[in-house]
């Protein structure tokens, strides 16, 4: 080959005609069939996230919660659909004092919020059934599916920790793993009948099989059986909720993310701090570059948890000029910044990362744009797998703050606030990036890199998402890809950045990124996966 040798990089994937990004290629598949056989984006939603379901258990599920943001071209407008239910009314908050004791089991399940969500967006603006919406996934779980790369290393990292409770091994076991089997091997064939049966019950008597219905009542009544306390009542509160986006302005373009009691903000905080910092003319990847990007992560993250779900006023005033341009000249003052990233309480080690969420993008012919983010919380959630349903609850109780005297305790029917992030920009008008990643708190942390490479040093949008990025953890402490040059490192730690590198050159730690992006002029559209995991574009 010549001088344009690929060197390895995936190539630009562009179409007229629709796009998904998504974490798995058999969900990318999944949506781009439904956009070829007459559905738009918002009934493509449904589809990838049901199969995602079936590919990605570790993390996805009907039974899991999260949040949307799309431009609806018919209205010519940004919405934002919240699938995050609260804090049950049954939650008994007073019988924990830290977050360990919600990580597992039956007590940590929050009621599920993704069906109610999918459904209602097919509802809103699709056009299609839901058993054709859900067909490419009941087949898959019926059929079965080769377990891919990314899958292989969730399922056996997990079982020999969920073999450590019993009361749950069982279950979960029967569900995913061979009779007798310890573990997975690549290409070994997953099928999931009882998930199938559970996604035809669906699609012929709608949600109100989970949220009023037998499924429900199966559900409420294993976990009553394990110990836990979620009941119907809880579930039939569970209404997705249409909010009105929040915006601020980076170098000419709208940024939209969803509102609090999304921690969204923090990720827009960010970015308007660095839109009064010149980036572009720096070295990519340099310790300038670097330097300045981290620091206004971590004063962000600051912001966001002493300020923990603001009301409007205050989200007005921590969005302000005079504000941010404080923070800017804390950003350029170069004096070390030491500070928590995550939550108020107490948290995990260095390295340690328990969400497991999932991000996509899709795109159709009619210029609707979608960016969903959503969660079973950590590897598998609470690990509880429902016998009969082919089900994996969530575990978003270990989400809430119930550390005794946090200016952020999660009482029960409150407001959960959440890092799950989605977004989507605006240039004059009309959509041109659905952008969207998992991995907890580095959502709010990662989003901005890519955004940085994409935006200011004008990446295209796979390389953007290829580029190596960083995960801040509390305290100084930074775990770079070892892409970054050595030098460069050495520089940063001499600024007071902890800097560690990851030995693999990349983590999943840093998240799992997929995106759309859109040009208004001709309707072209590209998408951009996550080779961190296991994320593929597709099209009709």
């Amino acid at each position: 080959m010549g001088t344009h040798d690929m060197d390895g990089r995936r190539p630009t994937m562009s179409s007229l005609h629709g796009m998904v990004a998504a974490a798995h290629p058999l969900a990318a598949q999944a949506g781009a069939r439904i956009l070829s056989r007459g559905g738009n984006v918002f009934d493509a939603v449904g589809a990838v996230a049901s199969a995602l379901n079936v590919v990605e258990p570790f993390m996805s599920s009907l039974a899991g919660m999260g949040s949307a943001i799309m431009w609806v071209a018919a209205e010519k407008r940004v919405r934002v659909l919240d699938f995050v239910p609260p804090v049950p009314e049954s939650f008994p908050l007073e019988r924990f004092t830290q977050r360990s004791e919600l990580e597992r089991g039956a007590l940590a399940v929050a009621p599920p919020g993704n069906l109610a969500g999918w459904c209602e967006l097919n509802r809103a603006y699709g056009r299609l059934s839901l058993e054709q919406i859900f067909a490419p996934a009941i087949a898959l779980a019926q059929d079965g599916f080769p377990i891919a790369e990314f899958g292989v290393i969730e399922f056996n990292e997990q079982a020999p920790l969920l073999r450590e409770r019993p009361d749950l091994y069982e279950n979960w076991a029967r569900n995913y793993l061979r009779d007798g089997g310890t573990g997975v091997a690549l290409g070994q064939i997953l099928r999931q009948p009882e998930l199938a049966a559970t996604l035809r019950d669906i699609a012929a008597k709608g949600p109100d099989h989970l949220y009023q219905g037998a499924l429900g009542e199966t559900i409420t009544n294993h976990l009553k059986a394990q110990g836990g306390t979620l009941t119907m009542a809880d579930l039939a509160r569970v209404t997705p909720r249409w909010r009105e986006p929040l915006a601020a302005t980076y170098r000419g373009r709208q940024v939209h993310v969803p509102p609090p009691a999304c921690e969204g903000f923090q990720f827009l905080l960010t970015l308007r701090i660095l839109d009064g910092l010149d980036l572009g003319k720096l070295e990519r990847n340099g310790t300038e570059h670097l330097d300045i990007v981290y620091r206004a992560i971590r004063l962000a993250a600051g912001v966001r948890i002493n300020n923990n779900n603001p009301k409007p006023e205050k989200l007005a005033e921590i969005l302000s000029d005079a504000f941010v341009e404080r923070l800017r000249a804390r950003v350029r003052d170069g004096k070390p910044i030491d500070g928590p990233t995550e939550q108020w309480m107490p948290q995990a080690p260095v390295g340690e990362d328990p969400g497991h969420t999932t991000s996509f993008s899709i795109a159709d012919r009619e210029g609707n744009l979608i960016c969903v983010t959503q969660s079973i919380g950590s590897p598998f959630g609470s690990g509880v797998v429902v016998p009969g349903t082919g089900l994996c609850l969530n575990n978003f109780l270990y989400w809430a703050d119930v550390q005794p005297g946090s200016p952020n305790r999660s009482l029960p029917g409150s407001e959960l606030p959440m890092c799950m992030s989605p977004t989507l920009s605006t240039k004059d008008g009309a959509p041109v990036l659905a952008l969207g990643t998992p991995g907890s708190y580095g959502i709010l942390q990662t989003q901005v890199q890519a955004m940085v490479q994409h935006v200011d040093f004008d990446l295209p949008l796979q390389d953007a998402i290829e580029a190596p990025r960083a995960r801040l953890w509390d305290g100084c402490e930074v775990e770079v890809e070892n892409r970054i040059p050595a030098g460069t490192i050495a520089a940063l730690v001499e600024r007071g950045h902890g800097i560690f590198a990851n030995e693999g050159g990349w983590t999943m730690r840093v998240g799992g990124m997929q995106a759309v992006s859109r040009d208004p002029a001709t309707g072209r559209l590209t998408g951009a996966c996550d080779p961190r995991r296991d994320g593929y574009v597709a099209t009709p």
